[in-house]
C-alpha cells in the first residue's frame, strides 16, 4: 500500500512542471485505470459506559496535517476520483464555463454610507477578489482600501474577515486568513497616507472594534487546538501584542463569542451564544478603559440580543416567548426584567426572527407558516404596516443599514427564480426603490422557471414544507424528471428559497430541484427546531426520507432518479439517510460531512466540540450516549448496497475536521457490496466553505453536477 502511496504521490508531484492544460491532460491519461484506494486497518478502541467501540481507522487522524502516509491517501483519493470522472472531463469544464458564464465580470456593491463616506466593493473581469474603495460624500475621487486581488497573490487560499474603521475614518483593521482555519491575523492600516501601521495581532477571530478614542480596539483571542474564542482583549495602536489587557474570559466551552458596536456609536458589545442561552456585554465606547458589563445575567434557555435607540434598549427575546417577542428597556434598567415591556407581543404562530430599529420606526423579520414577511412599525403611534413582495415563496435579509438616523431600510430579497436584489424602502411611505438586481447573463428570464411551496406529511403527522423549483418547459408533471434533493435541518438554521445562479445548469436540463425544510431547521418557528435536535434528532433524518418517497408519488419527479445533497451537519443528514434507506437515492454528494458523532463528540480536543453539546448531546452521559450513538453515520456503515456517492472536503476544515468523510469513504468502501461509484475529493488548500475567490469554488459545483449528470446519461 505505500508504494502506491508513493506513485501517487510521485505522479502528482511530477506534473507540477507542467502548464495547466497539460496538466489535466497527463493526469488524465495517467490515472485512468487507478483502482479504488484501501486503506490499512490499525484497530483503536474506545470505551465509556460499559460499550465498546473499535475505530479501525482512527489513524487517520493528523492535527498537523503533515503525515506523508495520510498526505499520500489523500492523494490517492484524489487521483481516484479523477479517474473515475475523466469521461466527464469536458463536460465539467462546460457546466464550469457555463456557470460562471452567468456571472457579470465587471460588478460593483450598492454603495454604503458611513459617517461621511460611500463604502464599496468592485470587481474587474476575471479576479477572483474585489477591491474594496470609498469615497468622500460629496466627491467623485475614490480611495482604494483593500485590493485583494494583490492582497491574496501567492496564497492558495487567502480571506479577508471584514474591515473595521476607527470613528474618525482614519484607521482601518482588518483581518486574513491564509490557511482556511478562520483564525485570523489583524493587521492596521492608515487611511491617510495608505501605509501600514506596525501592529500585527496573532491568533484572532478576525474582528475588530474601536473605541472612540480612536487609539484602542478589541478583538477575540482563539485557542489554536480547539479554535474557540474565550478571550477578549484591548489593545492600543503602536504597542506590541504582548501588552494587550485581557479584559474578559469566557469560562464556559459552550459559548461563541462575537464584538460589534452599536450603531449609534456609543456602546461596544461582547455577544455571548450557546445552543440555549445568549446574551451580551456592553461596555461605553467612549471609555475605553472600562469594563464590560452583563446587560443581563445568562440564564439557561434564555437567548437575548438588542439594539440601542438613544436611552433605550430595543430587545429581540425568547423570555416567556418560544417565537420571540421585541420589547423595550430604559439604559439604567437593563437586569430588571420587571421593567421591560412588549413593543411586540408574543403570538405562537408568528416566529420573529430579526429585526433592526432607526429612529423613528422598528422594522422586524417575522415568519408565519414559513412565509417571509417584513414588518415596519412606527415607534410613535404604533401602527404597523406590512411590505409588499411579488413572489409567493422568496427570502429576504437586512441588508446594510449601518445609519440608525435614515428615514430608509435596505433589504437584500431573492426567489428560487428572481435574482438577488437590493431593495430600499422610505419608512413612512413604504415606498420601494430598486438599488440593483442582479444581472444573469446568458438569456436568463425569471419567467421561464417556476416556484412552489408545497406540504409533505411525515410519518408522525407533522406537516414538512419543501420549496421547488423547474423549469416550465422541461418539465412533465409525470413523475418522469430527475430531482435533486437539499436539506440541512440543524442548529435552527434555514435554507431559504433563494436564487443561485448555478443551479440554473440543472433546471435547464429538466432536473426538478427541492429544499426540505426538515425540523432542525426554523422554518415553521422555534418549536420547529427544537423537534429536530438533542433526543428528537431523528426526525431530522424522517422528515427527508418521507419527503423524498413522497415527491415522486406527487408526480415531481422519477423515484429511481433521485440525487441527495447535504454539507456539514447536512452532511451527516446524507450519512444517515443512506445507511436508513439507501435503496431510495441514484445518488448521493456529501459534503465536508460531520458523520462520526460519536469519536469527534467525546474528544474535547477537536475543535468546537464543547460548543456543540447542547445541540446534539454530550456522550459522556449515557442516555445522550445511547441516542447519539443510534444515528451516528461512521457507526452504522454495514455490508449491504450503498448508492452512488461524491464526498468533498478541505484540509484544514475548522468546523468538520477532514479525517471524518475520510475515515467514513474508508469504511463505506470497506463494507459497501455494490459496484455503485464512491469518489472523495480534498483540496488541499481550502477548510469548511471551500476554494477562497469568486470563480474557483464553481470547480466543486461543476463536478457534482457532472456526477450527477452521468448517473443519469446526460452528457451534454
Amino acid at each position: 500500500m505505500k508504494q502506491h502511496y508513493i506513485l501517487i504521490s510521485c505522479l502528482i508531484l511530477s506534473l507540477s512542471a507542467c502548464g495547466d492544460h497539460s496538466n489535466e491532460e497527463i493526469l488524465s491519461k495517467m490515472t485512468k485505470n487507478i483502482t479504488a484506494p484501501v486503506a490499512k486497518k490499525i484497530p483503536h478502541t474506545m470505551e465509556i459506559h460499559g460499550h465498546k467501540r473499535v475505530d479501525d481507522y482512527y489513524w487517520m487522524r493528523d492535527d498537523q496535517r503533515k503525515d506523508p502516509e495520510i498526505l499520500a491517501h489523500l492523494k490517492a483519493e484524489n487521483a481516484y476520483l479523477k479517474s473515475k470522472m475523466a469521461h466527464t472531463d469536458d463536460f465539467q469544464a462546460k457546466l464550469y464555463d457555463e456557470i460562471i458564464g452567468r456571472i457579470k465580470k465587471d460588478d460593483n456593491s450598492v454603495p454604503v454610507q458611513i459617517r461621511g463616506y460611500w463604502y464599496q466593493a468592485k470587481y474587474d473581469g476575471k479576479n477572483e477578489y474585489p477591491v474594496h474603495v470609498r469615497r468622500a460624500e460629496g466627491s467623485e475621487a475614490e480611495e482604494v482600501l483593500f485590493d485583494v486581488n494583490e492582497m491574496a497573490k501567492g496564497h492558495g487560499y487567502f480571506n479577508l474577515s471584514g474591515y473595521f474603521i476607527s470613528q474618525n475614518n482614519n484607521v482601518a483593521a482588518y483581518g486574513t486568513d491564509t490557511v482556511s482555519r478562520r483564525i485570523y491575523t489583524l493587521e492596521f492600516k492608515n487611511l491617510k497616507d495608505g501605509k501600514l501601521l506596525s501592529d500585527k495581532l496573532e491568533g484572532t477571530s478576525g474582528q475588530a472594534i474601536w473605541a472612540n478614542d480612536n487609539e484602542h480596539v478589541f478583538y477575540i483571542k482563539k485557542d489554536p487546538q480547539t479554535l474557540l474564542g474565550q478571550e477578549v482583549y484591548r489593545h492600543k495602536l503602536g504597542t506590541d501584542q504582548s501588552e494587550d489587557a485581557l479584559v474578559y474570559t469566557e469560562t464556559d466551552t459552550s459559548f461563541y463569542m462575537s464584538l460589534s458596536k452599536s450603531r449609534d456609536g456609543s456602546v461596544l458589545y461582547i455577544h455571548h451564544q450557546s445552543t440555549t442561552k445568549s446574551g451580551v456585554s456592553v461596555l461605553d465606547a467612549d471609555d475605553a478603559m472600562g469594563d464590560f458589563k452583563a446587560f443581563l445575567p445568562l440564564e439557561t434557555d434564555h437567548e437575548y440580543s438588542t439594539e440601542k435607540l438613544g436611552d433605550y434598549y430595543f430587545i429581540h427575546t425568547n423570555w416567556h416567548a418560544k417565537n420571540f417577542r421585541i420589547m423595550k428597556v430604559h439604559k439604567s434598567q437593563t437586569a430588571d426584567k420587571s421593567a421591560w415591556v412588549d413593543v411586540i407581543a408574543h403570538r405562537d404562530g408568528v416566529y420573529i426572527e430579526d429585526f433592526t430599529v432607526f429612529e423613528n420606526s422598528l422594522v422586524v423579520k417575522e415568519k408565519q407558516n414559513g412565509e417571509n414577511r417584513i414588518r415596519v412599525m412606527n415607534l410613535t403611534s404604533g401602527e404597523s404596516q406590512f411590505l409588499k413582495f411579488d413572489d409567493p415563496i422568496f427570502s429576504v435579509y437586512f441588508s446594510n443599514n449601518p445609519e440608525i438616523t435614515s428615514g430608509s431600510v435596505r433589504l437584500r430579497y431573492s426567489s428560487l427564480n428572481t435574482p438577488n436584489t437590493v431593495y430600499q424602502f422610505n419608512l413612512a411611505s413604504t415606498e420601494c426603490t430598486l438599488l440593483k438586481q442582479d444581472e444573469v447573463l446568458g438569456g436568463f428570464s425569471a419567467d421561464n422557471y417556476q416556484s412552489e411551496r408545497i406540504f409533505i406529511k411525515a410519518r408522525d403527522e407533522k406537516m414538512v414544507p419543501v420549496s421547488i423549483v423547474y423549469r416550465k418547459d422541461k418539465f412533465n408533471k409525470d413523475a418522469s424528471n430527475p430531482i435533486f434533493l437539499y436539506a440541512y435541518g440543524s442548529y435552527g438554521i434555514t435554507i431559504e428559497p433563494s436564487f443561485n445562479a448555478a443551479r440554473l445548469s440543472l433546471l435547464d436540463r429538466g432536473v426538478v430541484y427541492a429544499i426540505a425544510h426538515v425540523r432542525g431547521s426554523e422554518m415553521l418557528g422555534r418549536p420547529w427546531y427544537e423537534d429536530g435536535k438533542l433526543f428528537n434528532k431523528m426526525n431530522t433524518f424522517n422528515d427527508f426520507i418521507d419527503v423524498t418517497k413522497a415527491l415522486p408519488t406527487l408526480n415531481y419527479g422519477a423515484k429511481d432518479k433521485i440525487y441527495a445533497m447535504g454539507g456539514s451537519a447536512g452532511g451527516l443528514l446524507m450519512g444517515a439517510i443512506i445507511n436508513m434507506a439507501p435503496e431510495l437515492y441514484l445518488g448521493v454528494g456529501a459534503h465536508v460531512p460531520f458523520v462520526d458523532v460519536m469519536t469527534t463528540m467525546l474528544d474535547t480536543s477537536i475543535p468546537l466540540t464543547t460548543n456543540e453539546y447542547e445541540q446534539w448531546g454530550n456522550p459522556n452521559v449515557k442516555a445522550d450516549y445511547d441516542y447519539m450513538l443510534s444515528y451516528s453515520p461512521y457507526d452504522h456503515v454495514e455490508s449491504k448496497n450503498y448508492p452512488n456517492i461524491l464526498v468533498t472536503t478541505g484540509l484544514y476544515d475548522s468546523q468538520v475536521q477532514y479525517f471524518e468523510p475520510m475515515k467514513w469513504v474508508a469504511k463505506i468502501r470497506e463494507y459497501k457490496t455494490d459496484d455503485n461509484l464512491l469518489v472523495f475529493e480534498t483540496d488541499m488548500e481550502a477548510g469548511h466553505g471551500g476554494a477562497s475567490g469568486r470563480f474557483k469554488r464553481y470547480k466543486q459545483i461543476a463536478l457534482e453536477y457532472a456526477f450527477f449528470f452521468d448517473l443519469l446519461g446526460i452528457k451534454e
